[in-house]
């Protein structure tokens, strides 16, 4: 499975609009409609790459001081196929 490493800006939060959130039950952010903005990013083929990748990202002092953060997404679908639960015992 490929991943993508991808370090970004943190986008502060008012007190107001955190409140609003917890208040209405929605999201504070919403990375599908706008995505924080992007500094640096790198692929990686397999996980243990994509970590090791993410681990020196963090190591950035803007990182480390939480203006910014590293995100690790992953590219294809997994292979692994989760169970489906059903319930059979009926209404």
């Amino acid at each position: 499975m490929r991943f993508l490493i991808v370090r970004t800006d943190v986008r502060a939060a008012a007190d107001v609009d955190i409140a609003a959130a917890w208040a209405g039950g929605g999201r504070l952010r919403d990375e599908t409609l706008s995505p924080e903005p992007r500094r640096q990013v790198v692929h990686a083929d397999d996980r243990d790459a994509a970590l090791v990748l993410a681990r020196a990202l963090a190591s950035v002092g803007a990182v480390r001081a939480g203006r910014q953060r590293v995100k690790v997404l992953p590219l294809d679908e997994p292979t692994a196929v989760w169970p489906r639960w059903t319930d059979d015992r009926g209404s």
